[in-house]
């Protein structure tokens, strides 16, 4: 992440403000109110001290007004406050809810490059935890800062008013607290920003082993999942640790020098009354505005602190929305899907020292069945992707129907393709949503039809409330040959031009495979379709075999034609049916 300086990050956050300028404006008018309010109370006390002369010597004619007019100031700031309140939740709360929807928004457009190479826990950590931090370093800037500056520029003006020999010894002493809120906070924006991404780190570990608890239980991978948190815990634990630290010495420090400045200005402010330049009320007044002056810095320094650990989180979010978003596709569609597919000359790599797919060349006619098989690694489900523009290739061009992909948008391009992955994806809610995920306005009766012609049926109809029983996030009840049903019949559902089939019935049982098997025949009749397959077994009558490797398709044909070449395909069928080949 790249750094950034507090003032550039202060002016990304005025500019998030910009709209609830209105919000801002009231609160600094309440602010202002209620500053004047408070700061009118000491004279007001100062007068009613002088009113109370000695024992039995109490001008009670002049002092109930005075009380009445201190009740009535004292309600009247109280409602100020409220209302300010309200004012800064409002603003502040906005402006998170704003950042948080154009940061998942964003989310939504950057490329898969940028999503593969960032754990999920970070990304989830920017857009939660970090908003939260930010939300309350700006809250606690909005509640105190306003006010703070002008408590003391106001404060500063009365005692000036009041004397100015008092003013100037406040006035002189205090930037002390700003020196020691200035040396802390240096130090506190290195140990959260440390903090904030160990945290993040933290997130990424407990999604990852959330996310595959299984497996991790499988191997006994436990203690090593409770060592790798245990390591990024105490790392975030002493960041934490010196953050708080730094940060918790701005109080006591600044607290210390304000009450040196009290003392001063009682012993000054004594010797005055002595001399008879001063009244007792008027030293009491003067007392108040002392405290009243410095306190503010102590709360200055707080925010200022709070503001580090914000302005950190702030920049990870900015940092996120900065990130380059996926190139913009042309607005022109493809009017008509003919199921014709051609590579040319197609290079791409997914990082620049690694090659993966170099000069390939394909043609597909319309309605083939194209099984692409080889080593892991070899680039078949890369193959996929640039199908389906979620990558675009370095070198040459894909053209399906007629048009150059890249010529065309994105969404026209992909509602001609229909995919069924080895890796499901299901949401949380009903078994009916999930299958009419791609076609959300589809009945009841065709979501039933889509289920039975892939088998799924039958599963349904055993579970508690059928079609509308809910199911959990990546559909966590369900066996991973159900979850797999179910988006074969949302393929199903939606009859796509165009198939993709990267190992479908991976995780189905053989008998049901069958059926499978014979139900994506009679959906691929006339479709073009692409046929990922480890099983040979599955694409022996695909019209043509692309056989891949490293990056290359190195033999195509039929299944027999592969055959009786006897070169790599040969290979790779031998491995699987040796018996075949004995007979052969």
């Amino acid at each position: 992440m790249k750094q950034t300086s507090n003032k550039e990050t202060l002016r990304k956050v005025l500019k998030l403000i910009q709209p609830y300028w209105f919000f801002l404006i009231l609160s600094i008018l309440f602010a202002f109110a209620s500053v004047v309010l408070t700061l009118y109370l000491p004279i007001l006390t100062g007068k009613a001290v002088d009113c109370i002369i000695g024992k039995g010597a109490v001008d009670f004619a002049t002092l109930l007004p005075i009380l009445t007019k201190m009740a009535i100031i004292a309600l009247s700031t109280g409602l100020i406050q409220w209302l300010m309140n309200i004012c800064n939740n409002k603003m502040t709360y906005s402006v998170i809810q704003d950042m948080r929807q154009r940061t998942f928004t964003h989310l939504q457009v950057l490329p898969f490059s940028y999503i593969d190479k960032k754990p999920v826990g970070d990304m989830v950590s920017r857009i939660v935890a970090d908003v939260d931090q930010f939300a309350d370093g700006l809250l606690m800037g909005f509640n105190q800062f306003f006010t703070g500056v002008l408590t003391i520029l106001i404060t500063l003006g009365f005692m000036v008013m009041l004397d100015i020999r008092i003013a100037l010894i406040v006035f002189i002493l205090t930037p002390s607290s700003l020196l020691v809120a200035k040396f802390v906070a240096q130090k506190t924006h290195v140990m959260f920003e440390k903090q904030s991404t160990a945290r993040a780190d933290e997130t990424a570990i407990i999604d990852e082993t959330i996310g595959n608890l299984k497996v991790v239980k499988s191997f006994h991978r436990e203690e090593e999942m409770q060592r790798r948190f245990d390591k990024v815990n105490e790392k975030l634990g002493q960041y934490s640790l010196q953050a708080i630290f730094y940060s918790s010495t701005t109080n006591p420090a600044t607290r210390f020098l304000n009450n040196c400045i009290y003392a001063i200005v009682g012993v000054v402010g004594g010797l005055l009354c002595i001399k008879g330049d001063f009244t007792v009320g008027l030293l009491t007044v003067m007392l108040s505005y002392a405290t009243q002056y410095t306190k503010p810095f102590n709360e200055i320094s707080g925010v200022i602190t709070e503001l580090q650990n914000a302005f950190v989180c702030a920049n990870r979010v900015f940092a996120l929305l900065e990130e380059e978003p996926e190139k913009a596709s042309p607005s022109e569609t493809i009017p008509h899907f003919d199921g014709t597919v051609q590579l040319q000359d197609v290079s791409f790599s997914y990082t620049p020292e690694q090659n993966l797919i170099e000069h390939l060349n394909v043609k597909v006619d319309a309605g083939q069945k194209i099984a692409i098989v080889g080593p892991t690694g070899c680039g078949k489900t890369t193959l996929i992707n640039l199908l389906m523009r979620f990558y675009d290739v370095d070198e040459g061009s894909i053209y399906v129907s007629g048009k150059e992909t890249r010529s065309v948008s994105r969404e026209s391009l992909r509602s001609g393709f229909g995919m069924v992955l080895q890796d499901t994806w299901l949401k949380s809610g009903s078994i009916h949503d999930n299958i009419a995920f791609g076609k959300p306005d589809a009945t009841r009766e065709e979501v039933v039809k889509a289920a039975k012609a892939s088998h799924a049926h039958g599963f349904i109809k055993r579970l508690p409330q059928g079609y509308d029983t809910m199911i959990t996030e990546d559909g966590g009840n369900l066996s991973q040959g159900q979850k797999q049903l179910l988006c074969i019949a949302r393929v199903m559902l939606a009859l796509p031009p165009m198939l993709i089939l990267d190992e479908a019935t991976s995780s189905i049982d053989t008998r049901t495979e069958i059926r499978i098997q014979k139900a994506f025949h009679k959906l691929m009749d006339g479709r073009t379709s692409f046929i990922v397959a480890h099983r040979l077994s599955t694409i022996q009558e695909a019209d043509l075999i692309l056989v891949m490797k490293d990056g290359n398709v190195i033999e195509q044909g039929t299944h027999k034609e592969l055959l009786a070449q006897n070169g790599f395909y040969t290979k790779l069928y031998m491995s699987q049916f040796p018996e075949n080949m004995k007979k052969a």
